[in-house]
């Protein structure tokens, strides 16, 4: 037996195997592009974690939205930094040193520029204003000289050097800040936010207004909502705020036809059906977090349901009339992700029932459920505004949900904590009427939430309602307590009108927590 042949064959053969898996691993990382991310505070906060005030970055969220098979994600940014001491610090060089053929750059930067640029601490990173090509020498103590340039230069340098590494430059405007004038937030349009695109267009890069694509979503929500989005200061967000701009960032990206980010979103909950539950502060209050002991009951609806059949997402806003959950833009941000074989429930009443007008929230509606309308000047909006009735806003919601191929779902008001010679009192009865007048004329289920828990509260009676399941100070917001007992009632109500939603229901949940 020639042993030499063999050994050579062998070799040969096990060199050649070695040759196949690392071209095959080296193609697959090819295959495999990455997001980098540069930017400043409201990009990534701290090390990437909560920051000291609760203050977020949106970076940190925005990799939940990708396949990480299909892309990976890396934010690179760093709080207190501008586009000049970004370069400056050599953070600009350590992303380039990675970066690689079919990667991608994203670059929000603005919020650090605007000092008088020296060799100051107050100084030390600003930068000329404009996208000119001028410049201003400095000398630092240690004698290290320095050259100045205008935000525009430092972006399109970004610019120039991802395309000679073969990436994709995506230049982002930095968000808007909690500033608003006559009722309307103040935007970066007229310097960083135009330089930002002048830049992006004179560099040949693609451009994402995010600056206008939050302040459009903030303008609807409102100033009172909003504000709450911005715990420490104006310009750093809570969790809520980053994820909404992380959310923004993703829905500006999939727009751009020529960019293949639609491909790389996450598919696992394809074909997953979503409950989404719209309504006031009784369904969400707050940011959902029980700020002052106060809880809406979506928030625990998800422990009734099997949550590996079905998504369930609480879009309700404290505050919000069926008029206003339409007007502030709402409603439309929930009808674009309703897709065919959801859900929706809906609940309005507690706000519908006040003035059309006021100087506070201009959130009324026309009693009933007619098709009259009337023209009003909004003291808010500082516009006209045609408003309908409660019962039309319903119909509403109920037609385009329908359109959408989904099941729209109507429950009426929860109860208020009021009480008459030991007996609930009744509390938003003529809505609750409504509501299922609304449902039976358009043949849509209806869960009667307000009797359902109006009867259970005459069971537990007056003394344990006030003390389990409000606090003292108020008759409409429940304490956790009285959120879960609300939510056991609408999952009681979903069983009772033999929706399909029922069979989403997990059993043991149920019943472990129904019977309580």
């Amino acid at each position: 037996m020639n042993y030499t042949f063999y050994h050579h064959l062998f070799k040969k053969s096990f060199l050649t195997l070695l040759l196949m898996v690392f071209t095959l691993t080296a193609f697959q990382e090819k295959e495999t592009p990455t997001l980098y991310i540069i930017g400043d505070s409201t990009v990534r906060n701290s090390r990437g974690d909560v920051g000291p005030k609760g203050d977020w970055g949106w970076g940190t969220f925005i990799d939940e939205h990708f396949d990480s098979t299909k892309l990976k994600v890396s934010n690179q940014a760093m709080a207190g930094r501008s586009t000049r001491t970004f370069i400056k610090e050599g953070r600009w060089e350590k992303v380039l040193s990675t970066l690689k053929p079919g990667d991608f750059v994203m670059m929000q930067f603005g919020h650090n520029e605007g000092s008088q640029p020296d060799t100051t601490r107050a100084g030390y990173r600003g930068v000329l204003r404009g996208t000119g090509d001028e410049t201003k020498e400095l000398v630092w103590p240690d004698g290290t000289p320095e050259t100045v340039h205008t935000y525009g230069w430092y972006i399109r340098k970004f610019i120039a050097d991802a395309k000679e590494k073969g990436a994709t430059p995506i230049v982002v405007s930095m968000i808007p800040r909690n500033k608003f004038k006559d009722g309307k937030v103040e935007r970066a349009d007229k310097d960083y936010g135009k330089w930002a695109k002048e830049s992006a267009k004179a560099g040949g890069a693609y451009f994402l207004d995010l600056n206008r694509i939050v302040a459009d979503k903030y303008d609807r929500m409102g100033q009172d909502v909003v504000k709450d989005f911005f715990p420490k200061d104006h310009t750093h967000t809570d969790e809520a705020g980053a994820r909404l701009n992380a959310a923004s960032v993703v829905d500006g990206l999939v727009k751009i036809r020529k960019l293949p980010f639609r491909k790389f979103l996450k598919k696992e909950d394809k074909g997953k059906p979503t409950l989404f539950l719209i309504g006031d502060s009784t369904v969400k209050n707050g940011q959902g977090d029980g700020a002052g002991g106060l809880w809406g009951w979506g928030n625990f609806i998800p422990n009734y349901f099997d949550t590996t059949k079905i998504n369930i997402e609480n879009r309700a806003l404290g505050g919000t009339s069926s008029r206003t959950y339409r007007t502030k833009g709402l409603w439309e941000d929930v009808l674009k992700d309703v897709k065919p074989g959801d859900y929706v429930i809906m609940q309005f009443g507690h706000n519908d029932n006040i003035a059309l007008t006021d100087l506070q929230r201009s959130r009324g509606t026309i009693k009933g459920t007619g098709d009259e309308s009337v023209e009003v000047y909004n003291p808010l909006t500082k516009e006209q505004e045609e408003v309908h009735s409660y019962g039309w806003y319903m119909k509403q919601f109920i037609k385009e949900t329908r359109e959408k191929g989904a099941t729209p779902i109507v429950a009426s008001s929860v109860p208020q904590n009021k009480w008459n010679d030991g007996k609930p009192e009744p509390s938003l009865e003529n809505y609750s009427s409504w509501a299922e007048e609304v449902a039976k004329e358009t043949n849509t289920y209806f869960i009667p939430l307000n009797k359902i828990i109006s009867e259970g509260y005459k069971e537990e009676g007056e003394e344990k309602v006030r003390s389990a399941y409000f606090n003292s100070k108020d008759s409409t917001h429940t304490i956790e307590e009285g959120a879960k007992y609300n939510a056991a009632a609408v999952v009681k109500g979903i069983r009772q009108i033999g929706s399909p939603l029922k069979t989403y229901l997990d059993v043991k949940k149920f019943e472990g927590q129904a019977s309580r």
